[in-house]
Formats: C-alpha cells, sequence, structure tokens
C-alpha cells in the first residue's frame, strides 16, 4: 500500500485523537444518534487537526445498501426544465419532504435516443415527472430494479405510484368561464405534443398520435366545452413559444381571429399576451386569454393573468412523501390534485355578441 494511503485520515485515528470510541465518532458525522455538545466538539476538534472530511460517501452507501440518491426523470431538456418555474416548484416540495432523510435529487433528462441508461444510474427511486408512454421499456427496466417508482402526471404505468392532477377537469372549468362569457371562437396553444417538440398546427391527426399525457388531458377538458377549437402546439413551455404561437394565431384578419385563446401554461399565455400587443389587439377587450398553472413573476406581463392555479409544491411533496413510504416499506396510496380557477384581467366578454 502507497505512503499516501498510509497517512490518509480515518474515523478510527479521529476517535483516538478524541479519546472515544470509533461509534461515537461516527454518531458525530452521521447526526444519527444523540452526542454530547462536549463530545461533539471534540471530534470535530480532532477531525480538522487531521484533515479528515468525514466518511467515504460511496462506502457508507455500500453498508447502507443505499445510494442516498432519488432519481428526477423528465423529458424536458434541462434547460427548459430549469427555466419553468412550476417545475422549480415541484422540484422545491420534492426536495423538502426527502431532505430529512438524507436524500439527494438527481435531474435525468431523458428522450428515445438519448444516451442516459435510466437503469445503469445509481439511485434509491425514481420519480417520473410527466413522462409519456415512449418511457415504456426504460420504466420496465427500472422495475427489475425493485427500487420505489413515482409517476407525477404520466398515463397509467401499472404498479407505479401515481400523483395526478386534474387537467381535464381544470381545463374545463376554464372553458366553461368563456362559454359563459359568451366566446365561440376559441384557439388553443399547447405543450408539446410529442417528444420531438414540433411546433404545428393542431389537427386531429397530431392528437391522436400524442404521447404527452398532460397535454392531451388539457385538450381533453377544452374539447368537452369547443369540441372545434383549433390551434397550435407549442416546441415547449416559454413565453418565446407563446409568443410565436400567439403571432400564427393573431396576425389574421380580424374575422378570422380567435377572441379567446386556452394557453395550456402561464409562459405561453404571457406569450400570446405579448404577441397580441405587438399586434395592437387589445386584451382582454378583443381577446381573452386563460392560463394554466398559477405563477406570479414580476415583470413577465403588466396583466393579472385568468389561470388555474396548480398546486406545485404539493405535487413534489406528495411525490416526496411516497417515495419515502416506498423505502419504509409500506404501500403509497394513489394521490388526486385538483388545481383552482383564478379570476385576474385578462378575460372579459366576447366582443362579438
Amino acid at each position: 500500500m502507497s505512503d499516501a494511503a498510509n497517512s490518509r485520515p480515518t474515523l478510527a485515528g479521529v476517535a483516538a485523537r478524541a479519546g472515544v470510541s470509533a461509534s461515537t465518532a461516527s454518531l458525530v458525522f452521521s447526526g444519527a444518534g444523540p452526542v454530547a455538545d462536549a463530545t461533539r466538539a471534540r471530534v470535530l476538534e480532532a477531525a480538522a487537526a487531521l484533515g479528515y472530511a468525514g466518511p467515504d460517501p460511496t462506502a457508507r452507501s455500500l453498508r447502507r445498501g443505499r445510494t442516498g440518491v432519488v432519481g428526477v426523470v423528465t423529458e424536458d431538456r434541462l434547460g427548459d426544465a430549469f427555466r419553468d418555474p412550476i417545475n422549480l416548484a415541484l422540484l422545491d416540495g420534492l426536495g423538502e419532504e426527502l431532505a430529512d432523510e438524507g436524500f439527494g435529487l438527481l435531474v435525468l433528462p431523458w428522450a428515445p435516443d438519448s444516451a442516459v441508461e435510466l437503469a445503469a444510474v445509481p439511485m434509491d427511486a425514481a420519480i417520473l415527472l410527466g413522462c409519456s408512454a415512449d418511457l415504456a421499456s426504460s420504466v420496465e427496466r427500472l422495475r427489475r430494479r425493485r427500487i420505489p417508482l413515482v409517476a407525477i402526471e404520466a398515463p397509467p404505468l401499472g404498479d407505479v405510484v401515481p400523483i395526478e392532477l386534474d387537467n381535464a377537469d381544470a381545463t374545463r372549468r376554464g372553458a366553461e368561464l368563456l362559454r359563459a362569457l359568451g366566446h365561440e371562437q376559441i384557439a388553443l396553444v399547447t405543450l408539446p405534443l410529442d417528444v420531438a417538440r414540433t411546433r404545428a398546427p393542431l389537427t386531429p391527426q397530431r392528437e391522436a398520435a400524442s404521447t404527452a399525457f398532460t397535454a392531451s388531458e388539457r385538450i381533453r377538458g377544452a374539447r368537452a366545452v369547443f369540441p372545434d377549437a383549433g390551434g397550435v402546439s407549442a416546441g415547449g413551455s416559454t413565453v418565446s413559444e407563446g409568443y410565436a404561437a400567439g403571432r400564427a394565431l393573431l396576425d389574421v384578419p380580424a374575422t378570422e381571429r380567435p377572441t379567446a385563446v386556452i394557453a395550456q401554461s402561464d409562459l405561453l399565455a404571457i406569450g400570446v399576451i405579448r404577441a397580441a400587443e405587438e399586434l395592437g389587439i387589445d386584451v382582454p377587450e378583443e381577446l381573452s386569454v386563460l392560463g394554466f398553472d398559477g405563477i406570479r413573476l414580476q415583470g413577465l406581463t403588466a396583466h393579472d393573468l385568468t389561470t388555474l392555479v396548480q398546486p406545485a409544491v404539493e405535487k413534489g411533496r406528495a411525490a416526496g412523501r411516497a417515495v419515502r413510504e416506498a423505502l419504509a416499506g409500506d404501500l403509497p396510496a394513489p394521490v388526486a390534485l385538483t388545481s383552482e380557477l383564478r379570476r385576474g384581467a385578462t378575460v372579459a366578454r366576447s366582443p362579438i355578441e
């Protein structure tokens, strides 16, 4: 063995210098049990003197049979995922729920041609964030590892614990508000319909081929009220994508324009409003805009958006609780969450009576 290996500080050396047992020194670093303040201070002082940073996490994981990592699988590009305030709120809730158990989060982007092999990533549990049926083969390989699997807003995946949101019912409630205000010419701006994230007009063929569960559910809710609504599927949940979709829908003769737009995220709705403003279309007198999410970001728009507020933080907490329960050997129950319609200043009566 090399001199460097022989001189590497160890937990046993720290314990000997502090005059305590190795098990007591271990408790100081793990936080797993009560240790007197004076003893803790003595152990940490000895560790600092020896240059000991703490137990090797790899070795500790091998002893515990745990990695301390929970994987969060998303089909979003990471740049888009971390720009979306709803995803950040969800991750906040998830992190809060798992932090006390000592778990860290590893966000894993996935696509059919991805180099990421989910079944090979070291983790104690996996949370599927809005993933489509395209992920089925990877889910099956994860199942064989016998780790807990939780799905947030995903299609039914057998024994995977579901955390559901009332996407269809919530959108239907928003659409009913627009109908009550006299709107008949409605357009939809949807989340991406597939992993390719193609921005394109909505067609029956594209909707039927959609692999995006959340987008499809929100379309279903809108079509329960406005079965013939046209629209555009965006290439992501961003203001720029909403703007591009808004230009496509609104930069037409006034007689061909919708009187209201149902956007599947607040960021998309804000982009539509910006397109309307640029085209000289007044919101809400000439165009009503409905969002989905309930984000509040200063500076994005001067309008108080009418939107469907989803409990994003609680969605993350629910997923975290399901992971904790499963790792403790319990069977987590499915969770169903509801959204709330918040009236702002972006919807009004239809300008066409």
